[in-house]
C-alpha cells in the first residue's frame, strides 16, 4: 500500500524556518516524482516545488522562490522541504505527494498523497 506520511509543521514566528519531511512507505520513494504542496483555509491547493528521481528536475513556485528547497534522500526513502524566511502568508496544511514520471507542480497530475501537516506562521 503507497503511504506518504508527512512531519516537521508547527508553530513558528516570521522570519523563522522549519524542515519538512515526507516519508514513504509501501512503496520505493527512488522511483517517484515527488511534489509539496500547499493549501490555507478558502484557497485552491498550490504546487510548491518537486523534484524528479534523478535530482534532474527541480522546480519550485514564484512565490517560495529562494525561501524553500526541496531534497530528496532515497537512502532513507524521505524528500524534505526547508523552508526558510517564513512569513505569515506561507501558513497552510502542507502536502507531499507522489507520481511517475516527471517533476510537475500540477495537482490533477499527482495520484499519493500525505495526510498534511500544518504550517502556521506567527508571532
Amino acid at each position: 500500500q503507497v503511504q506518504l506520511v508527512e512531519s516537521g509543521g508547527g508553530l513558528v514566528q516570521p522570519g523563522g524556518s522549519l524542515r519538512l519531511s515526507c516519508a514513504a512507505s509501501g512503496f520505493t520513494l527512488d522511483r517517484y516524482a515527488i511534489g509539496w504542496f500547499r493549501q490555507a483555509p478558502g484557497k485552491e491547493r498550490e504546487g510548491l516545488s518537486c523534484i524528479n528521481t534523478h535530482h534532474t528536475s527541480i522546480e519550485y513556485a514564484d512565490s517560495v522562490k529562494g525561501r524553500f528547497s526541496i531534497s530528496r534522500d532515497n537512502a532513507k526513502n524521505t524528500v524534505y522541504l526547508q523552508m526558510n524566511g517564513l512569513k505569515p502568508e506561507d501558513a497552510a496544511v502542507y502536502y507531499c505527494a507522489a507520481k511517475r514520471g516527471y517533476c510537475f507542480r500540477d495537482v490533477e497530475l499527482y495520484p499519493y498523497w500525505g495526510q498534511g501537516t500544518q504550517v502556521t506562521v506567527s508571532s
